[in-house]
């Protein structure tokens, strides 16, 4: 896993439907760090913050709050 201070991202997602009850549907896709092609698939949209979080600095892992883009992604999206 690289230190490296920039990373990109492709993300894919999509909704699939939960067979449990008509109209019920999930969210699923994957995320792609593309420096290093590893991909995660997701069942569900937090487990792209956990993907992600794996490529911070040391340094922004131990900060007392959570980085910028996280409360971004909480934000707009949790």
């Amino acid at each position: 896993m690289s230190l490296s201070a920039n990373h990109s991202f492709i993300i894919k997602l999509w909704l699939e439907d939960a067979g449990e009850a008509e109209g019920q549907v999930t969210w699923r896709g994957h995320i792609t760090h593309v420096p290093s092609g590893t991909r995660q698939y997701l069942k569900n949209l937090a487990d792209i913050i956990a993907f992600i979080a794996q490529y911070l600095s040391v340094a922004e892992k131990t900060a007392s709050r959570r980085p910028w883009w996280q409360r971004w992604l909480a934000k707009r999206y949790f």
